[in-house]
């Protein structure tokens, strides 16, 4: 099985690389980098199926050979991120998402969007089914995330009818675990990165909205059982398990066993007050739930965040030496 992975270089990117070579798959990760790294998947270069390519999918996607599958995870996915880069956020889930459906019309590929929770705005449905349309500020500072997202679904739902693409929507819940970077915004790794530091752990707000969070490795099996079934979804991928962002900050100070006082600042706009996935067809469509507890979860991803504290990134030239030994197939790059 050959599989192209967009945005194969970022967290759950690699992840789903790192997986999919387990199982014995070929990968071709397509990344600019831009939020990505090369460290992240560093390792994977060993395996001799495994191909990094420098790629701004926004520009173009061409990959010689066949190709089994296309899966698009390409795109800012942090608020740090997508505020910072706006145009590109919309760019990356309307171009690039209409050059990966091409991409998979080529080589009759099965393709999977990775959409998101967000498409569901601020809810005023709890938890949340696929049937919910959402509560969505397409002009709040969330919109160019929410709304390229919003447009992806449409536009992969379109070439399923109009071209007969084997599609697939997944909606990705809060999702977290190791190669998170520390500084990107998310709630997780900011009361991680805080409370191993011995600073104050910020909470927006009272601390009183709720996230449902998820185990990657959950998650990851959950795309993977996606990707191998002809079904249009959409589906959300998510753990039900739901908690409060004060109650999250607070087991994390006691997880890191750290003297952090967890302090109060100013909630973001159109910072949702809820947020929990129906998960029903996930279990009837797939056969899949969270297995990973998550206390266990968090464990690992302190104990990951403690072992790469110190950690200094891969230098500009290890990194072209990295790019430049790939026996890269043809494709458009930045």
């Amino acid at each position: 099985m050959r599989v192209v992975v967009t945005g194969g270089a970022g967290f759950l990117g690699s992840h789903l690389s790192e997986t999919l070579l387990a199982r014995g798959a070929e990968v071709v990760a397509l990344d600019n980098f831009c939020t990505g790294s090369v460290d992240n998947v560093a390792a994977l270069m060993s395996t001799g199926r495994f191909t990094l390519v420098d790629c701004d999918v926004s520009q173009g996607i061409s990959v010689d050979g066949p190709v089994d599958a296309v899966l698009h995870f390409a795109s800012p996915a942090s608020p740090v991120d997508y505020l910072r880069m706006p145009i590109e956020t919309l760019q990356v889930g309307s171009l690039g998402t209409q050059h990966a459906l091409e991409l998979a019309l080529e080589k009759g590929a099965r393709f999977v969007l990775a959409s998101t929770s967000e498409v569901y705005g601020d809810p005023q449905v709890h938890p949340q089914p696929e049937t919910y349309w959402g509560h969505v500020n397409p002009v709040g500072p969330r919109g160019v995330y929410d709304e390229a997202k919003r447009y992806g679904e449409a536009l992969t739902l379109a070439y399923r009818q109009t071209h007969g693409v084997n599609t697939g929507i997944i909606r990705i819940f809060n999702t977290f675990g190791p190669r998170m970077r520390p500084n990107d915004g998310r709630a997780i790794p900011n009361f991680i990165r805080q409370a191993l530091a011995g600073e104050a752990v910020t909470v927006a707000g009272d601390g009183r909205q709720t996230r449902s969070i998820c185990f990657v490795d959950d998650l990851v099996a959950g795309i993977l059982q996606m990707a191998q079934i002809d079904h249009p979804g959409p589906i959300n991928l998510g753990n039900p398990h739901e908690i409060s962002m004060l109650d999250l900050a607070r087991w994390i100070v006691d997880l890191t066993e750290s003297s952090s006082p967890v302090v109060h600042i100013e909630r973001p706009v159109d910072d949702p007050s809820v947020r929990r996935p129906d998960t029903t067809l996930a279990q009837e469509v797939l056969g899949w739930a969270p297995q990973v507890g998550i206390e266990d979860a968090l464990r690992a991803t302190i104990d990951w965040f403690r072992e790469h504290a110190d950690s200094e990134p891969l230098s500009p030239e290890a990194t072209e030496q990295i790019l430049a030994g790939n026996e890269q197939p043809r494709a458009t790059r930045r």
